[in-house]
């Protein structure tokens, strides 16, 4: 193992995540399945435990039941050595309320960093899709002096307005923290591109516990990491930005590094699935090297009887295809696609069956959907608003456990 500081992770993964309803009508966004056999948290969670960072709070709320399981059941460590991977719901610490945001949710749980006593501590969002050696932020953090450090991701200016963007100088300082600004600032080397916040943030301990304490004292705050603590620090001098880009992750393939997603809405949460998919792909999941890690289900292979066919796509264990068509998709474990079936541009989840005959373009379908013999979905949006839920993109998204 590593030689390193002392180090405690802290996990935000109480988001509600209104965007990508309905497939968080049920589950907390962190726990919603993603890429065939994870859920959205496996992916930070895998960046910080292959760093060799093994002291983890994830601290949760809205609908935490299956994201606790989860954590539970699949990130169990050994203890041997201390190291602990732990959900923490609101507990109501300071009196009888919930918590009002990422900063409160931390000043709620301020006795988790007292008990740990850690000289630096990693604040990550549970929601995003990426590869990441955090050690390498945790030493960039070191070197400058900084308070807080905070990931940025190099986009482009025409696109920066959607993002928290960064203003930094030549020495790394961040003079400026903006929420979505009409004029984003270019970065000190390159002025066509902005440093947008990844929502990644690595703190010296005593700098993070004064401002959470500052902020809640505040009436005036939304209690937010990324609108409330971060430009605090900002404006008393003590941010620093972390090039993301200059991040290396071992076994990365020049198409693959950077990579980053912010899937936030089903639109963004559809097209990364479509970058799983192709033979060379933008995110690969099959890095030995820095591996992604998730629940190991006891199952058995994935089949393909009586001619069915997948062509540039993952289908998870325990699946069947007979005598079906399968193009451009992501099939999670336990799907049955029937004799003349076709699914294109679509991603299934667990115990998804599609019918005889039936067709499926351009869709979502949650855990446990039965698509009925001949049915068709994507073909017809019109006919297909008045029964699901149909993103600005055109996405047909169907919930958890309905029968079409």
């Amino acid at each position: 193992m590593r030689s390193q500081p002392h180090v405690l992770g802290i996990v935000l993964a109480g988001g509600e995540g209104k965007r990508l309803f309905p497939l968080t009508k049920d589950r907390a966004k962190p726990a919603v399945p993603f890429g065939g056999a994870y859920r959205l948290i496996d992916f930070v969670l895998s960046n910080l435990v292959n760093a060799g960072y093994l002291r983890i709070c994830v601290l949760t709320q809205y609908k935490s039941h299956s994201l606790d399981r989860h954590i539970s059941q699949t990130w169990r460590l050994s203890g041997f050595g201390g190291e602990y991977i732990t959900p923490v719901p609101a507990q109501q610490r300071l009196g009888p309320r919930w918590y009002t945001g990422s900063a409160d949710a931390i000043m709620q749980s301020l006795n988790l960093i007292y008990d740990e006593d850690p000289e630096y501590i990693v604040v990550f969002g549970a929601d995003h899709v990426y590869r990441m050696d955090p050690e390498q932020m945790v030493q960039a953090h070191i070197d400058s002096g900084a308070g807080v450090t905070v990931a940025g991701i190099r986009v482009p200016r025409s696109t920066a307005s959607a993002f928290g963007c960064i203003d930094s100088d030549e020495s790394g300082r961040i003079i400026g923290f903006l929420e979505k600004p009409v004029h984003p600032p270019g970065t000190p080397d390159d002025p066509n591109v902005t440093f947008a916040s990844m929502g990644n943030y690595v703190f010296s301990t005593k700098v993070l516990v004064d401002a959470i304490r500052a902020d809640a004292d505040d009436n005036d705050s939304d209690h937010d990491m990324g609108g409330d603590i971060i430009p605090g620090l900002v404006r008393s001098g003590a941010a620093a930005v972390y090039d993301f880009s200059t991040n290396v992750v071992p076994g990365a393939t020049e198409r693959s590094r950077g990579y980053w997603r912010d899937v936030g809405t089903i639109d963004a949460f559809y097209e990364a699935h479509m970058d799983l998919v192709s033979v060379d792909p933008v995110f690969d999941l099959y890095n030995k090297h820095w591996p992604i890690r998730g629940a190991a289900e006891n199952l058995p292979p994935a089949k393909f009887g009586r001619g069915g066919l997948a062509q540039e796509s993952i289908v998870g264990a325990g699946s069947i295809l007979s005598a079906a068509t399968v193009r451009n998709s992501v099939l999670f474990s336990n799907v049955l696609v029937e004799d003349g079936a076709t699914v294109e541009g679509s991603v299934l989840m667990p115990g998804t069956r599609i019918g005889r005959g039936a067709v499926v373009r351009h869709a979502i379908l949650d855990k446990n959907v039965v698509v009925s013999e001949g049915e068709i979905i994507g073909v017809d949006l019109d006919r297909d608003r008045e029964r699901f839920a149909v993103s600005n993109g055109g996405v047909v998204t169907v919930g958890k456990g309905i029968w079409v």
